[in-house]
């Protein structure tokens, strides 16, 4: 069991436990001394997002790696999937990315990568824990001949965006395309914008300056309508509204309306199968992905498999499936044949090269999927016992699904940072789903809802 680390790494209110200097001096020294294996020089990369915090939590992280002979290298501000293309291209021992992703400034966090871009697995998450909260710590300290270094990388944001411009079709070009992008004054500002000028786009940009503070204030892949505003009053050929540390994407088509995630997989499924790329005959998502996407794919004899929600979860069922596309609702699509992760950006462009491929508007393109009307319904619980374990939850549950049948389905799950539980229904109609969503919430809140 680890008591820090969630499903996406280390998050929490900056400047408190575990996210206080004192801390983070700790965890830098217990992430430093895990990855001390050969007698030799070990470096590991730090990167951020565009918090105030920022600042202080890449000192604390960085004095306590230097203090166990670990050097270290800094790359400012770069989205998360920068973080891990450049820890495997400069052959780093391990990447760390501090950023709290779509939250507001106030929180932070910090996500690890190892040497082959890849986040670290539950057990070695688990070694950091254990040194952490151990007095072992001191042992690792090197000697004054031996202190490790911290220096800059002042080309880390060129040398990534000389990687996502490689991973666009070199017979393909953005001239004559009308791009808007969202940046949430976030990680992304500088790189996506640059990526796709240089490709020969003209591109207009909306959360383009980061003061520390405003940081998905408003801005980003929470707010896609700061996108369809733009793209209807200049006219884009559509719309990509990034979060805070630029894994995630959100598209908005040239008539103005919004495709999250599944939108993305439909489309880039069948392309991919058209150009004989799609491996595993299947595509990766959650138990979250809409039942329009399950379909949609299964009339082009493609399966859908579904992993936990996580993008660490989809990514470790592609590789155990031997798929190379897979990905969430919320934006985070992974292309294993480029990244180790999802990345915002290199989804963007994916996206891009297929209307510029089919010479078809992202509306046409995303008219393959057609979305099950979904009502998501959460209930603040005191406890979380197995729900089955609860006769008249299980009931209702089972009867439900019953009442279904083919025709959409239910989910009930435990939120995994929050004390909810979460009704998911799809089905043909919006007033059905929340008819079958509220009458389970009603016995939830009745067996174990939180007191008022």
């Amino acid at each position: 069991m680890r008591e820090f680390f969630g499903t996406d790494g280390i998050r929490g209110v900056a400047n408190t436990p575990p996210l206080d200097p004192e801390s983070l001096v700790r965890f830098g020294q217990a992430i430093a001394a895990v990855f001390l294996k050969e007698d030799r020089r070990h470096r590991i990369l730090i990167g951020k997002d565009t918090r105030l915090s920022g600042y202080m939590i890449e000192t604390a992280l960085a004095s306590g790696i230097t203090s166990v002979g670990v050097d270290v290298l800094l790359t400012g501000p770069i989205t998360t999937p920068g973080v891990a293309y450049l820890t495997k291209s400069m052959r780093a021992d391990a990447g760390i990315v501090i950023s709290a992703s779509h939250n507001p400034y106030e929180d932070n966090g910090i996500k690890i990568f190892g040497s082959d871009g890849y986040k670290l697995p539950d057990q070695m998450e688990q070694e950091i824990e254990r040194l952490f909260l151990s007095d072992k710590l001191k042992d690792f300290r090197a000697k004054p001949a031996c202190i490790g270094k911290a220096s800059r990388i002042d080309d880390a944001v060129g040398r990534y965006t000389v990687f996502l411009k490689n991973t666009f079709p070199s017979e393909l070009t953005l001239e004559g395309m009308r791009i808007g992008f969202d940046c949430a004054n976030g990680a992304s500002y500088v790189v996506a914008p640059q990526t796709c000028e240089e490709l020969g786009a003209e591109v207009i940009v909306r959360g383009k300056s980061p003061n520390g503070r405003n940081i998905n204030a408003g801005f980003g892949s929470l707010y896609p309508e700061i996108m369809q505003k733009l793209v209807k009053e200049q006219n884009l050929d559509i719309g990509i509204s990034l979060d805070g540390d630029g894994d995630r994407a959100i598209f908005i088509d040239e008539k103005g309306k919004v495709h999250d995630g599944d939108a993305v997989l439909a489309i880039c499924a069948l392309d991919f199968k058209k150009r004989g790329l799609l491996r595993g005959g299947a595509v990766v998502g959650t138990s979250m992905s809409n039942l329009g996407l399950e379909r949609a794919l299964a009339e082009h004899g493609i399966k859908l498999l579904r992993a936990q929600v996580g993008d660490r979860y989809v990514l470790e069922m592609m590789k155990k499936e031997g798929c190379n596309l897979g990905g969430e609702q919320s934006g985070h699509t992974i292309f294993s044949d480029y990244a180790t992760t999802g990345d915002g950006i290199l989804t963007a462009l994916m996206i891009l090269a297929v209307m510029k491929r089919t010479e078809k508007p992202l509306s046409e393109l995303a008219s393959v999927y057609v979305k099950y009307p979904q009502v998501l319904v959460n209930v603040e619980v005191s406890e979380k016992p197995q729900l089955n374990a609860i006769p008249s939850i299980r009931d209702v549950i089972v009867k439900k699904e019953e009442e279904l049948k083919d025709k959409g389905r239910i989910l009930v799950r435990y939120s995994g940072t929050e004390d909810k539980a979460r009704i998911m229904v799809e089905c043909e109609s919006e007033e059905l789903c929340a008819k079958h969503a509220n009458d389970v919430a009603e016995v939830i809140r009745k067996e174990i809802g939180a007191p008022l």
